[in-house]
């Protein structure tokens, strides 16, 4: 799949499939967010991949139907960077799309996730100077939503707004 078809597919799902994830899969999708553009070329991050079911099911506090997914990327990030949060959402954009090329759903999950980032941190062992900036839940779509987009011509506009 190609970069603009990947971006034209790319939805966030929350319902997956009980199929697990390979390995090299993922590895390529946590590549992908290193690859993404940091200021500075900082680099602030961090990535934690997790498969282990028991440890799953703890990310359940900031979303029930995390439970079935097939692993989590969890984003830590250094916030002694000044532009970590750019940064880590150019690199969470980068792994979305990287999933959604591979034939994974995905969804990016901040808002229900910072709440709880001590809890984060606590289990995952994180460094308290670190951040956890999102949950990445991914699997195997169990669905396919069609939420519809603004057209083209109602967002974009030539030398002014």
């Amino acid at each position: 799949m190609d970069t603009l078809e990947a971006i034209r597919k790319r939805r966030s799902i929350r319902r997956y499939t009980d199929d697990a994830i390979p390995r090299a899969d993922l590895e390529t999708i946590v590549d992908a967010g290193r690859l993404a553009a940091t200021g500075s070329n900082r680099q602030p991050w961090d990535f934690i991949v997790v498969t282990d079911r028991t440890m799953i099911e703890r990310f359940k506090v900031s979303g029930a139907w995390i439970a079935k997914a097939g692993a989590v990327i969890v984003v830590v990030m250094d916030p002694v960077s000044r532009w970590w949060v750019g940064d880590g959402a150019a690199a969470i954009e980068n792994m979305l799309l990287a999933g959604t090329a591979l034939g994974y759903g995905a969804c990016w999950v901040e808002g229900d996730a910072l709440p709880r980032e001590a809890l984060f941190k606590t289990l995952l062992d994180v460094p308290p100077e670190k951040r956890v900036m999102a949950l990445i839940p991914i699997g195997v779509p169990a669905e396919m939503p069609a939420p519809e987009k603004k057209p083209l011509e109602q967002v974009l506009h030539w030398e002014r707004y």
